[in-house]
């Protein structure tokens, strides 16, 4: 088993669906982002795939995480659940159960919230995307008590004004665009840079 330095675990997002395609057809999204940004080199495993839940995260992709430890962790999954079929209890069981199992001294896990996802759905009807909505609200303020419990580096989509940019997006309302994939990766990249300084002087 060869050492880690980041893992990640997630969904389409999380692979990088939206990114730039590189040559072997993988998807040069924000955690190659941050690998530059931060000169990691070697050692990254990106667990990502298309269509990934919460729950295919702690059935497949956990173990291997567990199995590949990093001392930097992603965790980018969710936005499946929350516009299929959504079961809150599970939902937030399967997160609780992600983190308590990747939560370790000497690592630092990062994710984000959810920014206006809704909102930029193409084809919806007002009624569902207002349900929609209410999700990603109840989603986020969950996430908001696992970041305080935890101690996880998280970046605020939800307040970001460049989640406001149509440049950000790809078509499909989901994925980051090449463009937002790169903003997205260094703006976390500055922002685990900051709090890894931050727990350097002020030791928890």
């Amino acid at each position: 088993m060869s050492e880690m330095n980041l893992t990640v675990v997630g969904d389409s997002c999380a692979e990088g669906r939206g990114g730039t395609v590189r040559a072997d057809g993988s998807f040069a999204g924000f955690v190659v982002q941050i690998a530059e940004v931060l000169g990691i080199s070697g050692g990254t495993l990106n667990l990502g795939s298309f269509g990934a839940t919460t729950q295919d995260v702690v059935d497949r992709q956990l173990p291997r995480a567990l199995a590949n430890p990093a001392p930097l962790t992603g965790v980018i999954v969710g936005g499946n659940d929350l516009v299929t079929s959504y079961d809150r209890a599970r939902f937030q069981r399967n997160l609780r159960h992600i983190h308590t199992s990747l939560a370790s001294p000497g690592r630092l896990v990062f994710t984000t919230n959810w920014p206006d996802i809704p909102d930029k759905l193409p084809g919806l009807e007002e009624s569902f995307r207002a349900v929609l909505r209410a999700r990603f609200a109840e989603a986020n303020d969950f996430l908001d008590t696992l970041v305080d419990e935890f101690d996880l580096v998280c970046l605020d989509l939800v307040n970001a004004p460049i989640c406001a940019d149509p440049v950000m997006w790809c078509a499909d309302g989901m994925h980051p665009s090449p463009a937002g994939h790169r903003l997205i990766g260094t703006a976390l990249a500055d922002l685990i840079d900051e709090v890894r300084a931050e727990r350097v002087t002020q030791p928890r």
